[in-house]
């Protein structure tokens, strides 16, 4: 069965298609709005209706309504000019155009207009003579101070006092009749002092600079006892969960609700009291007082209440001078606020590289993280260099590794001690080193208790008494199928056809948990790196390069001890029987994914030997190639019932790299393509995960290591849904399958079709959740067992023990349930804990293989850019747009700080050093000033819409 979410809400657009699956781009006027109603709320739009409701009211009551008088205003502006209209847009931005769409094209361009007059009315109002510009600045900035004392680097909003709400309204009254002349002015003014305003935003900047140093630091609350945090916990006042904080907005923050359907947002440093990403930690919910609530401004009156509430709504909404009705004004702006109350367990390794800054008259220097997540440090001088103090500019670009040893409350800075000198920064060796600290990877030597473990003669030979309890399976013909740079072969193949027509195919995995024995000091170091990782240029073992490449590896023409499971299986992929055990093989050749790829796209061919790697003289080329055929028949029968019964797979670009074997330097970059040579080993090893799954549960049932997969979360699938419904793209997001045949149904036939499906991959795969390891025994419902993309009740993983401890254990249990091996030593809650440590360095491995990966792609772009390629944009925010950069599979998030309006609502173009941008339909060319550098920097761009 398909696993499935409550029905979705009906959409007026997708019944009038009538089924019809090819995708339409939006229309032309309002394509705009729909572009920016993808972080648009929901909740915001129902309050907006309401208020359109009230407001009808007002103007039969009261004459014409101003939103009337600005469309009038609107319409007596020439045709030429009126798409030139500038229009503001704010960070905190919760109301989109394309609400209002079904009123009509001119009901939304008329809130615009209403917006923009009273906007430029105010900034008029401002320049008044004997007010410098620097005092009008810092009337109006409201910038967040970051935990470090640095200002945010986020759009400035204006901050209004009772006085000073009465005053700017005043203003704005008096300037409401010359708006229409400051529009024009405005527009024809705009290109021409775009360097002036450019000038102006740096001088606002330094002037943001010179006054951080007067932030005084906020006294951080104490945490509560570890006493009264169980208590709260048990009572349900506090909560529990991992903090995650957003890399590109690190302000941000969040931990997961109890019910895990949303996110737990906490706002600010302040709010994360010292906790760092990753950790465990406890939060409280602010009293009411401390909420985000405009009904709780100090106002002094009703009349103060209103234009405050106006100002408000120019803030968040970009709607301004409404008739707000206070009645309903608390319930959309209120918002929980919580605050880390407790650190339960500090996950993160409070280890970090970053750079030094002298600081005169200090007896400590800045140490400034590369990770903006992480506050600033103070390291006492006697950690630094000798010659620090006398030469400090020469290291102005030396990466070192610091580690916290204190957050005290009364400071914005961390305390810590510098632990190594990296490098220069921007090399790949002292940036690698210094993301494998950062993530705790531990790739130091393994120690002599370590190798003691291994077997002391060297070739190794398998014991007679141990090839008599196994079955031997040396004579038939299996092999690999690996990367062709691969080493750490774990897991090979075989498909015997049987005279009734039927196959008999055999899956077999390398036995690690012969050598890697429990309790053992191999165990416990394995046990606490549980997993390889791998980087662009080298490998992170889990285990002793003497298992992982030698013994466990099945090597071609080299008897291995296995694990096997061999199904008779039907050409058509159904399966007759099953049987596990442990074997011995003899793998007859090492195949790659291009020869096994050779194979299937020529069926009739007869290859050569020099054509493959060494092969067995016991088995024909052409029994390997028919075996190899006939795994790839069976295969592609089993994906299309996998697929059909609902599973879901959300293939993303994956870069990959050529490397010089010398230097290890990138030579080139490309897609890595995933071909039926690599869906044939997938089908097989799922296969056999899911039947190992089945059989450890069956004998385990409070033991067994499994692995699921959570459910999207609903909040985020909604807000998908509805920025899909906007854009015109049909898409079903209630179930995996439901999603799975969207994605494969609206393509189209455009040119853009490759480019759109995978910008579409990439916006579902943001609400999907982490697969998890998890014990059996933890977990009381059954349900909650289950893989949302693969739609299967059990999973685990069994195919990769070389790499992947949680595959050690569930060898252990397999072995225990056939009673082939020793009887399990582990309780349920020893098994829960390895598992989440499982989960915490998978979790970290990737996000070390994500980094390695950007790092050389800068190193290339660096030596060889620049580069061209077209890119699709993602999401559109109010000071920045994502794109995905095609060619490179790049996410990249381009910032528009200098020039903060917007021209027009229609299709627009600019250029972006190289890129072409678009997005579905639309072509944006974004023109960056020359003297700009793509290091990482954020990018000053103009956006013009023509």
């Amino acid at each position: 069965m398909d696993s499935s979410r409550p029905p979705k809400r009906t959409n007026p657009r997708r019944e009038a298609k009538g089924g019809q699956s090819e995708f339409k781009a939006p229309g032309r006027k309002d394509a705009y709005a729909r572009l920016l109603s993808q972080h648009r709320s929901s909740t915001f739009t129902k309050f907006l209706e309401q208020y359109a409701k009230e407001s009808s009211l007002l103007r039969e009551d009261n004459g014409p309504h101003t939103l009337l008088q600005a469309q009038s205003d609107k319409m007596s502006i020439p045709q030429g000019k009126r798409d030139l209209v500038p229009n503001h847009l704010s960070d905190s931005s919760d109301f989109s155009p394309s609400s209002l769409k079904d009123k009509g094209d001119e009901s939304s361009l008329s809130l615009y207009m209403v917006k923009l007059s009273i906007q430029n009315a105010q900034q008029d109002s401002e320049r008044k003579p004997g007010v410098s510009e620097k005092n009008r600045k810092a009337q109006r900035r409201d910038t967040a101070t970051s935990q470090d004392g640095d200002i945010e680097s986020g759009e400035e909003l204006s901050s209004f006092g009772p006085n000073d709400s009465r005053k700017h309204q005043r203003q704005r009254k008096k300037n409401k009749d010359t708006s229409k002349e400051t529009v024009s002015k405005d527009i024809s003014q705009f290109v021409e002092n775009t360097q002036d305003k450019a000038n102006l935003n740096q001088l606002e900047q330094e002037d943001t600079k010179k006054t951080k140093n007067n932030n005084l630091p906020k006294q951080l609350e104490p945490y509560m006892t570890s006493e009264d945090v169980s208590r709260g916990l048990k009572r349900g006042e506090l909560i529990q969960g991992q903090l995650r904080i957003n890399p590109k907005k690190y302000h941000d923050a969040f931990i997961p609700s109890p019910d895990d359907t949303r996110d737990i947002f906490l706002d600010g440093i302040i709010a994360r009291n010292r906790a760092l990403n990753g950790d465990i930690v406890v939060v409280q919910l602010l009293p009411r007082e401390q909420w985000k609530n405009i009904a709780q401004a100090p106002h002094t009156s009703v009349e103060d209440q209103r234009q405050f509430a106006s100002k408000v709504f120019f803030l968040h909404c970009d709607f301004a001078e409404a008739d707000i009705n206070s009645q309903f004004l608390p319930t959309p702006f209120s918002s929980r606020m919580y605050q880390v109350v407790y650190i339960v367990e500090k996950k993160h390794s409070r280890a970090v590289t970053g750079s030094l800054k002298f600081l005169p008259d200090k007896p400590f220097a800045m140490f400034s993280p590369v990770d903006h997540r992480v506050p600033r440090i103070n390291v006492p001088l006697s950690d630094c260099p000798d010659d620090f103090i006398s030469r400090h500019d020469d290291y102005a670009n030396t990466l070192f590794i610091c580690r916290i040893t204190n957050c005290p409350a009364d400071s914005n800075f961390a305390e810590g001690r510098l632990a190594k000198t990296l490098g220069q920064a921007g090399e790949i060796e002292p940036e690698t080193e210094g993301i494998l600290t950062e993530y705790d990877v531990d790739f130091s030597d393994f120690s002599d208790n370590v190798l003691e473990c291994l077997p002391k003669n060297v070739p190794w030979n398998i014991p007679p008494e141990e090839m008599a309890k196994r079955k031997d399976l040396r004579k038939e013909c299996i092999f690999t199928i690996d990367p062709a740079t691969a080493r750490d072969l774990d897991d090979a193949l075989s498909c015997k056809p049987l005279p009734d027509g039927n196959f008999e195919v055999g899956v077999h995995i390398a036995d690690v948990s012969y050598f890697v024995e429990e309790g053992k000091a191999l165990d416990k170091t394995a046990s606490r790196r549980a997993t390889s990782v791998y980087l662009v240029q080298k490998v992170i073992p889990m285990l002793p390069r003497l298992l992982c490449e030698e013994l466990c590896s099945l090597n071609p023409l080299a008897d291995r001890l296995t694990f096997s499971v061999i199904w008779k299986i039907t050409p058509e992929g159904k399966i007759l029987s099953e049987w596990f055990g442990r074997s011995v093989i003899r793998s007859c050749v090492k195949l790659s994914y291009d020869h096994a790829q050779s194979m299937i796209e020529a069926p009739e061919k007869t290859f050569a030997a020099e054509e493959l790697p060494p092969v067995d003289p016991e088995h024909r080329i052409d029994m390997i190639h028919q075996a190899v055929l006939n795994l790839h028949s069976i295969a592609k029968n089993l994906r299309a019932q996998r697929f059909s019964g609902g599973a879901l797979r959300l293939d993303q670009l994956k870069l990959s790299f050529t490397l010089d074997k010398e230097t290890m330097m990138p030579q080139g970059c490309y897609i890595y393509q995933y071909r039926d040579s690599n869906k044939l080993v997938e089908e097989f090893m799922l296969l056999a995960n899911i039947a190992t799954a089945h059989r450890i549960y069956k004998c385990f049932p409070e033991l067994a290591l499994l692995r699921r997969h959570p459910p999207p979360k609903a909040k985020m699938v909604d807000e998908l849904q509805e920025l899909c419904d906007q854009l015109g793209i049909d898409i079903d997001l209630s179930s995996a399958g439901a999603l799975n045949k969207s994605l494969l149904s609206i393509l189209g036939n455009d040119e853009y079709s490759i480019a759109r499906k995978e910008v579409l991959t990439h916006m579902c795969s943001r609400p999907m959740q982490m697969a998890l390891y998890f014990c059996s025994g933890v977990l009381q419902e059954e349900k909650l067992f289950k893989h949302y993309a693969l739609n299967v009740p059990l999973y685990t993983h069994f195919t990769s023990p070389i790499r992947r401890y949680a595959d050690i254990i569930v060898h252990r249990l397999l072995a225990s349930s056939l009673n082939c091996g020793p009887k399990l030593a582990v309780s349920t809650e020893e098994v829960h804990k390895q598992a989440s440590h499982c989960n915490e360095k998978k979790t970290a491995s990737k996000r070390v293989q994500e980094l390695s990966s950007e790092l050389f792609f800068g190193v290339f772009v660096k030596d060889c850019g620049p580069l061209d390629s077209e890119a699709m944009v993602m999401a559109v925010l109010d000071q920045s747009f994502d794109v995905l950069v095609l060619r490179y599979g790049v996410q990249k998030r381009i910032y528009c700080k200098v020039f903060r309006r917007i021209l027009s609502i229609q299709m627009f173009s600019a250029t972006l050093a190289n890129f072409k941008l678009k997005h579905c339909t639309q072509t944006i060319e974004l023109s960056v000033t020359s003297q700009l550098l793509m290091n990482g920097a954020d990018l000053l761009a103009l956006l013009i819409y023509q």
